[in-house]
C-alpha cells in the first residue's frame, strides 16, 4: 500500500515539477525575455513612472543636463507599444526593436540588452547595454522663455544652450508665445538610447507686434502731414524747393511703409529695416528766374528705419534711425 501511495506522490510531484518548468520556460520567453524586459521599461514610461523607469538595470544618469523634462507633466503620451523584432546577437546580447505612437506621432526605437544572470535562480535577468536616458540640447534665439509640451521651463538666456535629460523614447514640442513675440513649434523625437539631440527655438515678432508698430508708425506719419512746411520737423519726408512758396505746403501719405520687424543686434532690440514709402506734396511756387507761377504737385519717395525696444511695462518704444 505504501509503495503505491509513494508512487502516486512521486507522479504528482513530477507533474507539478513539469508544470513549474513549463511556467518558468513560458515566462522566460515572454515576461523575462529580452523583449519582455524592454516592454516592461516602455510601459513604465507610458505610465509616466519616471522614477521606476530610471531604476531599471542599465538606466544610468546622463552626464550633464537637468531633469525638467523628466517631470511627468512634460512627458508625451506613449501608446500602441508593440514588438517589431527581437534579434539574438549571441553572447547573451539581444537587439530589440519596438514600435509605438508618441505624442500622436509614429516611431520606433532599438534597444541593446544583455543577459545578466537569473532572478531567484530561474528567471532571466537583463540590463540595457546603452542607457535609454538621453540628452536634448535646446538653444533659444532672439529671446528667452520656452514651453516644452505645455510646461514652462526655467529661463534659458538667449543664444545659450541648455541640456535636459530625457528618456528614450521622448517627443518634445518646444514653443514660445508672449504678447509681442512667438516661435514656431519645434518637435523633436528622441528615439535612440544614449544620444544627444539638438533643438533650436527661433523667437520672432508676432503679428500683434507688427500690427502695433504699423499702427503707431501710420499715426506718426499722419501727424507729420499736419506740418505746413517743406521739411516737417522730426519726420522722414521732406523736399527742397528753390522757388518761392506762394502758399503753405500740403502733405499727404500716398503709400504708407509696410512694416516688417526683424531681430536687432542684441537681445531685446528689434528693428524695422529700411522700408520704402511715398508722400505727396502740393504747393504753389513762383519761379525765381522768370516769375512764372506753377504748382508743385508730385509724389516724394522717402524711407523709414526704426529701432524698437521694450519699456519696463512691456510696451514697445520706437526710435527713428533715418
Amino acid at each position: 500500500m505504501l509503495p503505491r501511495i509513494l508512487a502516486r506522490w512521486l507522479v504528482l510531484l513530477g507533474m507539478l515539477l513539469l508544470a513549474f518548468l513549463g511556467v518558468v520556460t513560458t515566462l522566460n520567453v515572454t515576461v523575462y525575455s529580452a523583449s519582455g524586459f524592454v516592454s516592461s521599461y516602455l510601459h513604465t514610461v507610458a505610465r509616466q513612472d519616471v522614477d521606476e523607469a530610471r531604476r531599471m538595470p542599465g538606466v544610468t544618469v546622463s552626464a550633464g543636463g537637468t531633469d525638467e523634462l523628466l517631470a511627468p507633466g512634460t512627458l508625451a503620451s506613449l501608446t500602441d507599444i508593440h514588438l517589431v523584432r527581437d534579434t539574438d546577437d549571441g553572447g547573451g546580447r539581444h537587439t530589440v526593436l519596438y514600435g509605438y505612437t508618441i505624442g500622436g506621432s509614429k516611431g520606433t526605437s532599438s534597444f541593446a540588452v544583455e543577459h545578466t544572470g537569473a532572478r531567484l535562480g530561474v528567471f532571466s535577468a537583463w540590463r540595457f547595454v546603452h542607457s535609454p536616458q538621453s540628452l536634448l540640447s535646446v538653444t533659444v534665439q532672439n529671446g528667452s522663455g520656452v514651453v516644452a509640451n505645455g510646461v514652462t521651463l526655467p529661463i534659458i538666456p538667449a543664444g545659450q544652450t541648455h541640456s535636459y535629460r530625457v528618456l528614450t523614447p521622448s517627443r518634445v514640442v518646444l514653443s514660445h508665445s508672449s504678447t509681442y513675440l512667438a516661435a514656431a513649434k519645434v518637435a523633436t523625437l528622441i528615439d535612440e538610447p544614449a544620444t544627444v539631440a539638438q533643438a533650436s527655438v527661433n523667437i520672432q515678432a508676432n503679428p500683434a507686434f507688427v500690427r502695433e508698430v504699423q499702427k503707431e508708425l501710420d499715426k506718426f506719419l499722419a501727424a507729420c502731414t499736419t506740418q505746413k512746411v517743406l521739411l516737417p520737423t522730426g519726420c522722414p519726408m521732406g523736399k527742397q524747393i528753390t522757388d518761392r512758396l506762394q502758399n503753405a505746403p500740403t502733405w499727404t501719405i500716398a503709400k504708407y511703409p509696410i512694416v516688417t520687424i526683424v531681430p536687432g543686434d542684441t537681445v531685446g532690440r528689434w528693428q524695422v529695416p529700411e522700408t520704402q514709402a511715398v508722400a505727396h506734396l502740393t504747393v504753389k511756387v513762383k519761379s525765381i528766374f522768370d516769375g512764372t507761377l506753377s504748382t508743385f504737385d508730385a509724389d516724394v519717395p522717402f524711407t523709414v528705419r526704426y529701432l524698437i525696444t521694450f519699456a519696463d511695462d512691456g510696451s514697445p518704444t520706437i526710435t527713428a534711425q533715418y
